[in-house]
This record gives structure tokens, C-alpha cells and sequence, in this order.
């Protein structure tokens, strides 16, 4: 599967942007789906996940009751960013794996696309 992520860009504090990540394929009933972030000088970490179906989410501690994962009946995921802050600047990734529910472990995806940076300034 290839993954396309977009809608990155400066955001303020306290702002909002929605990235979106398109598939190669229909990915709905057959993908969970994720997204991953990396800052400058750190390890990439889990963001969210959607099971399949959108039959389950997943969210990091840092990001809960911030962000919203979504999905489409097709090939498009969403990750829907409310009340940014700095610290959320980092290079976006989405990623899609094998499995039926949400999971934030970045071992069970196989498919990674190519990061969309998301930078919000104080």
C-alpha cells in the first residue's frame, strides 16, 4: 500500500489543522490505520490509530481530547488537530498495517508514507 499524507503546515497555538492521508487502495475494511510523529532530535512516536471499519481509536496521552482520527469508506484517513500546541511540531506520518483494531505500536505497520510537517508557533 502507498501512502500519500498531506495538510501539514504553521498553525498557532491554539489552532487547528487536519491532515489526510490517502491510500493506494480501499483501505477500509482491510487496514488499521495510524499516525506517527517525529520531532527534531527525538524517536517517533504514536499519535492515533483506527481499527478497521473505524471500529476502534486509539489515542497517545498527549493528544487525547486534542485530536480526532476519521476515516472513510474508501482509501482516506484523517487526523483532525484542535487546540495545537507547540510541542506538536513534528513531521507527521501516516501508516497503515494488517491488523483489525487500533494499535499504537509502530510494529505492526508495513506501510509508511512520506510525512507531512506540522509546525505551530507560541
Amino acid at each position: 500500500v502507498q501512502l500519500q499524507a498531506s495538510g501539514g503546515g504553521l498553525a498557532q497555538a491554539g489552532g487547528s489543522l487536519r491532515l489526510s492521508c490517502e491510500a493506494s487502495i480501499r483501505t477500509f475494511s482491510i487496514r488499521v490505520m495510524g499516525w506517527f510523529r517525529q520531532a527534531p532530535g527525538k524517536e517517533r512516536e504514536f499519535v492515533a490509530s483506527i481499527g478497521r471499519r473505524g471500529g476502534s481509536t486509539e489515542y497517545a496521552d498527549s493528544v487525547k481530547g486534542r485530536f480526532t482520527i476519521s476515516r472513510d469508506n474508501g482509501r482516506n484517513t484523517y487526523l483532525q488537530m484542535n487546540t495545537l500546541k507547540p510541542e506538536d511540531t513534528a513531521v507527521y506520518y501516516c501508516a497503515a498495517g494488517h491488523g483489525s483494531t487500533a494499535w499504537s505500536g509502530p510494529g505492526g505497520y508495513d506501510s509508511w508514507g512520506q510525512g507531512t510537517q506540522v509546525t505551530v508557533s507560541s
